[in-house]
């Protein structure tokens, strides 16, 4: 197909996955330091005190992303590392790192695209209480401020949160990430209030400071559902399913935050929201960002069940590329907003072989077929405006460690040796063959 002429295609990463130099240059500790280094968390005892050293790295990195053809690198920035308490204390070594990124990217005709929060909260801001304290909505929002103040007009395109059901379900539920809480879901109705009243309060600090119009957005995940066949029954109900929450993972939803967010609504009974919050909340935004890595099916009678031997990514996630086309545009439909696949990808157990290459095609046949049902939404009317494959390179897979493999780029964690995967080379000419 022909895609739109400004499409964007890249690729993404998040600070603490890939950074490394967790104390370095003044940056202060994040909630994923202090998770990392408690014995027990993650597989392998595994930090990102090093990771992929992205920060003493990045130049070779940008030239990989040339090389590769990236229109875009969606990035996130470190809070800890511009403001090491949490406060209005500017490290000023850390915004220099990301002036240094930012304006290399833009030497090389990469548009950066910045995400304001991936999950790495200030220490000094859990010691407050983190989201369960009713004043990290100010402090999210004065952050968000300063960022678009410095980094505005050379990037234009924000999101502000990633995830966030992960950060209720995985940090305040399940407790396999940072903070690593362990409470019932009924119970975290003031995390997601706070969450979303960090969104509101920031959309709105970060306009009035701009001295640009910026584009702003957030980054969504959450049940996606795509139809077993085409009947009218079996679409209907997977739109309906999409939409409706589901018990013990209603927290991976995607309408407990973008109901209140794009249509000013909520459903959720223990989501306290007063009209006063759902106007600070609603505030107009200029996309949907959407991690989308696999869904559910269902027929005109519900969920169906999957068979044994489903196909299943290195992590045991279900291959179901159907969910690019029919979940995406359940989205597009519901809220009305242009859409970016701010994530998608794949963990494989990827290895050097013995000729020194790196060869997935497990991975090139994933983001095959993903892609197509991307287009086959796109020309059922879904208004897709780029898509960043995640990730640029293998990373700290967080609580999970180093042994999920997700990156277009090989990463010897020995060495910090860069290697193409086949599914880089793969990309880079499916871009080119796609550009207007």
């Amino acid at each position: 197909m022909t895609y739109p002429k400004n499409f964007l295609w890249g690729c993404a990463t998040a600070a603490y996955q890939i950074e490394g130099a967790w104390n370095e240059d003044g940056r202060g500790p994040s909630i994923w330091d202090d998770f990392c280094h408690t014995p027990g968390n993650t597989v392998g005892n595994a930090t990102g005190d090093i990771a992929c050293d992205h920060y003493h790295r990045y130049a070779e990195d940008v030239a990989i992303m040339k090389e590769m053809g990236l229109d875009a690198y969606r990035f996130s920035l470190s809070w800890s590392r511009l403001f090491p308490n949490g406060d209005s204390f500017r490290n000023e070594a850390g915004f220099a790192f990301y002036d240094n990124l930012i304006n290399l990217l833009l030497e090389n005709h990469i548009e950066p695209v910045i995400t304001l929060f991936h999950w790495d909260l200030p220490s000094a801001l859990q010691k407050c209480g983190g989201f369960e304290w009713d004043g990290i909505s100010d402090a999210f929002a004065f952050y968000a401020k300063e960022c678009v103040k410095h980094f505005a007009p050379r990037v234009t395109k924000f999101l502000t949160i990633n995830e966030p059901q992960c950060i209720v379900h995985l940090g305040y539920v399940d407790g396999v990430h940072a903070p690593g809480k362990r409470y019932e879901q009924k119970d975290t109705g003031r995390i997601m209030r706070n969450l979303l009243l960090c969104h509101g309060k920031a959309v709105t600090a970060m306009r009035a400071a701009s001295p640009v119009v910026i584009e702003i957005g957030t980054a969504s995940t959450g049940t996606l559902v795509y139809p077993a066949d085409e009947s009218p029954e079996a679409v209907d109900m997977a739109r309906r399913l999409t939409f409706t929450l589901r018990g013990n993972k209603l927290a991976f939803s995607h309408n407990w935050y973008l109901d209140p967010l794009v249509l000013g609504t909520n459903d959720i009974d223990y989501l306290t929201l007063s009209e006063e919050d759902l106007k600070l909340i609603c505030q107009p935004i200029d996309f949907l960002g959407v991690n989308v890595y696999n869904g559910l099916e269902a027929d005109a009678n519900g969920y169906t069940e999957r068979y044994q031997g489903f196909p299943r990514t290195g992590l045991g996630w279900p291959v179901t590329p159907e969910v690019m086309n029919y979940g995406l545009r359940f989205l597009h439909e519901r809220y009305q907003l242009p859409l970016y696949i701010s994530e998608n990808g794949v963990a494989c157990n990827d290895r050097i072989y013995a000729d020194g290459q790196v060869h997935d095609y497990d991975r090139i046949d994933f983001l095959k077929q993903y892609l197509k049902e991307m287009e086959r939404g796109m020309a059922n009317g879904c208004d897709i405006r780029g898509y960043f494959q995640w990730s640029l390179m293998d990373n700290l897979e967080w609580h999970s460690g180093y042994d999920p493999r997700f990156g277009l780029i090989f990463i010897d964690f020995r060495n910090q040796q860069r290697i193409w995967k086949d599914s880089a080379k793969w990309y880079k000419e499916y871009m080119v063959a796609r550009k207007v």
